[in-house]
């Protein structure tokens, strides 16, 4: 396994195991993937999506997100809990062009409400920032709802805050709201800048 595959701690949302996926692993998480991403944006999480969304929509978008994993354009991480459900998420998306592969954007940072408040999130997007560096990755960004828990979450995972945007992406409710963008140096490059 390599860096960030299976990760394990404490704790009710502690005890679950992130493992990296395959895309033939990707194509059978499909389903719960799809539940969690409901859940997800149901909860109001800006993360692409309006509400309601529906579970069909939900698992077409994650299925079309095997091949760039295929291709490793894609890296996708899944938590389960201790009965094997997916409980969160977190992917790196990695660019195509020649002059910015030292660096990826961090996407889909999710935690089904049931394993929220216990760190997981953390250690997902800790798991994303080891397994980044590991692969020679220097720079990461990511953006995301202004005034979130996510927003929180990056402020205190020593991410640096760029700036915001206004009315930027609609929340699940349709209502435009601002972005903060954040980058966050890793592995060779976390000593420059």
């Amino acid at each position: 396994m390599d860096e960030g595959q299976r990760v394990a701690g404490g704790g009710a949302a502690g005890t679950a195991c992130v493992n990296r996926l395959d895309a033939a692993q990707l194509a059978a998480h499909v389903e719960e993937l799809a539940r969690l991403l409901v859940d997800t944006v149901a909860d109001g999480a800006s993360v692409g999506f309006l509400a309601p969304l529906g579970r069909a929509e939900a698992a077409h978008w994650w299925r079309a997100r095997v091949a760039g994993v295929a291709e490793g354009r894609l890296a996708v991480w899944t938590a389960h809990d201790g009965q094997g459900r997916t409980v969160g998420t977190v992917s790196l998306a990695f660019p195509d062009k020649p002059n910015s592969r030292h660096r990826a954007e961090l996407v889909k940072l999710m935690v089904h409400r049931s394993a929220r408040g216990e760190g997981l999130g953390r250690r997902l997007l800790n798991t994303a920032e080891r397994a980044a560096a590991a692969a020679g990755v220097t720079l990461l960004h990511l953006d995301t709802e202004t005034g979130s828990a996510a927003e929180r979450l990056y402020d205190s995972a020593g991410w640096t805050r760029v700036g915001a945007i206004p009315d930027y992406a609609a929340d699940p409710g349709g209502v435009l709201r601002p972005t903060t963008l954040y980058y966050k140096q890793v592995g060779a490059g976390a000593g420059h800048g």
